[in-house]
C-alpha cells in the first residue's frame, strides 16, 4: 500500500514537471547516474550536477512489470511510452477524490440563471440546432426568465430577411451571417390566403393578405402569430402602405396602414384594437410610392411619396403628421426608403441611355436634399447594360437585400450600409422571382 501511494505521488510530480516544461519550454538536465534500486525501496529522483548539459533525459524504469511506464523527454516535450491499464488506475489514485466530487457537484447544480445567460448569447441558428439536445433546452422558448435574459441583451445580430414568392403561401428566410436560405415546411400563418410580408419591428413581421382583408403578426422563428381583427376601413383590393414600429420602452408595437386619399388606421398591441384618429393633415392626395417600404426612425414612421417628391411621417406617440418636400435625383427609378442607425436612406436605379446602376443616397436633414454616398461597383453594373432591369428592396435596415431581375437574369445582392460592402447572394431554392420581403431582427422571445 505504501509503495502504491509513493508511486501515485511520483505520478503527480511528473505531471507538475510537465506543466512547468509546457510553460517555460526548457528541458531538464539529465539525472545523476545511479545503480538499480532494490524493489523494497521507494523510488527517488536524484538531483544532477549543474555541469551536465544534454537535450535528452529520462527516468529510470522503476519496475519491470506493468505497474509503471517509461518517461522520455526530448527538447522539453514529455512522452509517455507503454502506458498500461494498471498505470491508469494508479493515475486516478493520484487525483484528489474531493476534487472529483466537487466538479460533479458544480455541473450537477449549475446555476439556472447562468445557464440561461450563456444560451441567450448563442447565435439564433445555433440555438435552434441545440433545441434537440434535451427537453429542457427546447422549453426555453416558453420560459419567462429566459425571455427576460434575452431582453437585457443588445441586438448585435444582422437582420434576417423574410421573402415570399408570387402565388405561394410559404415564405423563405435568408440568414446573411451564415449565407443560407431556410425553407419552412409550413406557412408562418395557418391560412389558405396568399399573405405578403409588409413590415417588421421587434422580431415580428406584419403580413397582409393579398385581398387586403386581414392583417397578421407573426414571429417567423417560433411561429407565434395572431390575426389583428377589427380593421374595417381599408377597402378590399385597395392599395395601402403599411408601417410598423416598437413602442417606447420596448413594450408592445404599433402597426398602421395608410391610403392615398388620406385614410388610415393604427393598431396598438397594448390595447389590442384599431383606432381611427382622423385624416392626415397634409397635402392630398398623398401619391404614395407603394413599391417602397416604410421606415421607422426614433418613434416616427416614414413613407415615400411622389408628386411632389418627398416623404411623410407619422409620430407614433402623439399621432401628428409631417411632410417634407425632397427633390428626387435625376434619372431615378424603382426607388425605396431605407434606414441605418437613425439615418434615412434612399436606394434606387439610375438609368442613362443603356446604362443602369444601383445607387445609395442619404437624406441631409439641414438641406432636405439627397446626397449620394455609394453606388454598385462598375464591374457589376456592366451586367445590366442594355437590359431592362427592375429592382425591389427586400430589406431596408442597415443591411439591404436587393432583387435585380430582367427577362434574362435574376440577381440577389446585399449591401451593408455601415461597411459599404456589396455581396452576391445565392439564389433561393424556389425558381420563381421574389415578389416582396422585409428585414427583421431574429428574436427568440418576441410574441405576437
Amino acid at each position: 500500500m505504501l509503495f502504491v501511494e509513493g508511486l501515485a505521488m511520483l505520478r503527480q510530480l511528473i505531471g507538475q514537471v510537465q506543466e512547468l516544461l509546457d510553460v517555460y519550454g526548457s528541458p531538464f538536465p539529465p539525472p545523476f547516474p545511479t545503480a538499480p534500486l532494490p524493489h523494497h525501496h521507494l523510488p527517488t529522483i536524484f538531483a544532477p550536477p549543474s555541469q551536465l548539459r544534454n537535450d535528452r533525459w529520462c527516468f529510470v524504469n522503476l519496475e519491470e512489470n506493468d505497474d509503471c511506464y517509461d518517461v522520455v523527454m526530448r527538447g522539453g516535450k514529455l512522452k509517455m511510452l507503454g502506458e498500461s491499464r494498471i498505470s491508469k488506475r494508479a493515475r486516478k489514485l493520484a487525483e484528489s477524490p474531493s476534487k472529483e466530487a466537487m466538479e460533479d457537484e458544480i455541473w450537477k447544480e449549475f446555476p439556472e440563471d447562468l445557464h440561461e445567460a450563456v444560451i441567450a448569447r448563442l447565435p439564433v441558428a445555433t440555438f435552434f440546432r441545440f433545441r434537440s439536445v434535451c427537453q429542457k433546452w427546447n422549453s426555453l422558448l416558453t420560459s419567462s426568465s429566459f425571455s427576460i435574459e434575452c431582453s437585457r441583451l443588445p441586438n448585435p445580430q444582422q437582420p434576417w430577411f423574410y421573402t415570399s414568392h408570387e402565388n405561394i403561401n410559404t415564405g423563405e428566410i435568408y440568414d446573411p451571417v451564415a449565407g443560407k436560405w431556410h425553407h419552412p415546411t409550413a406557412p408562418a400563418i395557418p391560412t389558405k390566403m396568399i399573405i405578403l410580408p409588409m413590415a417588421a419591428a421587434g422580431g415580428l413581421v406584419c403580413f397582409l393578405d393579398i385581398g387586403h382583408r386581414s392583417f397578421y403578426v407573426c414571429n417567423p422563428l417560433t411561429r407565434s402569430f395572431k390575426e389583428l381583427k377589427g380593421s374595417r376601413s381599408v377597402r378590399v383590393w385597395s392599395r395601402v402602405a403599411v408601417g410598423m414600429s416598437v413602442k417606447q420602452g420596448g413594450y408592445g408595437y404599433v402597426i398602421m396602414w395608410v391610403g392615398s386619399e388620406g385614410e388610415y388606421e393604427v393598431y396598438d398591441s397594448a390595447i389590442d384594437s384599431w383606432t381611427c384618429p382622423g385624416n392626415i393633415k397634409v397635402t392630398l392626395p398623398l401619391s404614395l410610392n407603394f413599391r417602397s417600404q416604410s421606415v421607422s426612425v426614433d418613434g416616427w414612421i416614414y413613407f415615400l411619396r411622389s408628386d411632389p417628391d418627398g416623404i411623410v411621417g407619422y409620430d407614433v406617440e402623439t399621432g401628428n403628421w409631417k411632410q417634407f418636400t425632397v427633390p428626387a435625383p435625376v434619372h431615378l427609378s424603382d426607388q425605396t426608403l431605407a434606414e441605418c442607425g437613425g439615418r434615412i436612406m434612399l436606394v434606387g436605379l439610375l438609368r442613362k441611355n443603356a446604362a443602369t446602376c444601383v445607387c445609395i443616397w442619404e437624406l441631409q436633414k439641414m438641406t432636405l436634399l439627397w446626397k449620394e454616398v455609394d453606388r454598385m461597383p462598375n464591374v457589376w453594373c456592366l451586367e445590366f447594360y442594355g437590359k431592362h432591369i427592375k429592382m425591389s428592396c427586400l430589406g431596408n435596415r442597415g443591411l439591404l437585400l436587393l432583387s435585380l431581375r430582367s427577362k434574362m437574369m435574376n440577381r440577389l445582392v446585399t449591401y451593408n450600409v455601415f461597411t459599404k460592402e456589396w455581396l452576391k447572394v445565392p439564389n433561393s431554392r424556389n425558381p420563381q422571382s421574389i415578389a416582396c420581403g422585409t428585414a427583421f431582427h431574429p428574436c427568440l422571445t418576441a410574441k405576437a
